[in-house]
C-alpha cells in the first residue's frame, strides 16, 4: 500500500528528529469518532533530550477526502529555540502544507534574535514565494500573528507539494543547528525582558485555541468534543496527558 503524500512528508520530518537524538515513544493512542467503526487516526507522543516533546497527529477519513499529518516539535519552556512545526494536508482533493518554526520572544522587539534565528530562514523563502507565488491557504491574520514572518504556507499541486520536501529540509536543518548549539549568547542577552516559559504558554493557548483556529471545530465533529480536547492538551504543554490513556 501506498503511502500519500501527506504521510510520505510527515515520515520524512520524524526520521530527521530521531536523527537528531534518541526519541522515547511515551504515548501512542488509536483516534476514533462517529464517522467510523475504525480508527480514523493516530496520536504519538515523543521525548528526547534537547527536544522536549514531540506530538504527531495523523487523521485519515477516506469517505470525506481527508488526509492529514501535523508534528510538532516542542523545545524546553526555558529554552530560546522556536519549536518546529509541519502540518501536510490533503482535503477535499487539494494538497497543502505548513512549515515554520515558533518564535520564542516579539520578533518586532528583538531584532538580534530576529537576525540569529530567522534571517538565515530568508533565501529558502523567497524561494519558495518565487516558485509557488502568494499562499493561497486559508490561514487567518490571529494565526499569522502567533507564528513567524517565515511560514510556510500554502496549497500546492502534486508537482509543487513533491518539490516542498527540499525546503522542509533546510528550515529543519537550520532548526537542527539552533537546537544542537542554542542560540548565542549575545542573542540571549538581549532576551532578558521575556520570560520565555510564560511567554510560551500564552503563545501556545492563543496558536491552539478553536478561537483562533477552525481546524479544532473539524477535529471535534470528527472526533468528539473530548479527544479533540485531549489533543489540545498535549499541544499546550510539555507534560504529557497520560491520564487520558
Amino acid at each position: 500500500m501506498s503511502v500519500s503524500r501527506p504521510k510520505a512528508l510527515s515520515d520524512r520530518t520524524m526520521a530527521a528528529l530521531a536523527g537528531i537524538e534518541e526519541l522515547t515513544t511515551v504515548r501512542a493512542k488509536d483516534l476514533t469518532g462517529p464517522m467510523s467503526p475504525e480508527p480514523v487516526g493516530t496520536l504519538e507522543v515523543l521525548r528526547g533530550e534537547r527536544i522536549a516533546k514531540i506530538v504527531r497527529i495523523g487523521l485519515t477519513v477516506e469517505a470525506i477526502g481527508m488526509d492529514s499529518h501535523m508534528v510538532f516539535a516542542f523545545t524546553g519552556t526555558e529554552s530560546a529555540v522556536p519549536h518546529f512545526t509541519l502540518d501536510a494536508v490533503m482535503a477535499g482533493g487539494n494538497l497543502a502544507y505548513h512549515i515554520d518554526l515558533v518564535p520564542r520572544a516579539d520578533l518586532g522587539a528583538h531584532l538580534e534574535y530576529v537576525n540569529a534565528v530567522f534571517q538565515p530562514l530568508t533565501p529558502a523563502y523567497e524561494e519558495v514565494r518565487e516558485r509557488f507565488g502568494p499562499s493561497t491557504a486559508a490561514i487567518g491574520p490571529r494565526q499569522h500573528a502567533m507564528m513567524s514572518p517565515w511560514m510556510l504556507v500554502d496549497r500546492a499541486t502534486e508537482e509543487q507539494f513533491d518539490q516542498i520536501g527540499a525546503y522542509l529540509d533546510r528550515y529543519f536543518e537550520h532548526w537542527r543547528e539552533l537546537l544542537v548549539k542554542g542560540v548565542p549568547d549575545d542573542v540571549l542577552g538581549t532576551l532578558s525582558d521575556t520570560g520565555l516559559a510564560a511567554r510560551d504558554a500564552r503563545n501556545r493557548a492563543a496558536l491552539f485555541s478553536p478561537e483562533v483556529d477552525p481546524v479544532w471545530a473539524n477535529v471535534a465533529r470528527l472526533l468528539g468534543d473530548e479527544q479533540a480536547e485531549e489533543l489540545r492538551a498535549e499541544l499546550l504543554t510539555n507534560e504529557t496527558g497520560a491520564s487520558h490513556g
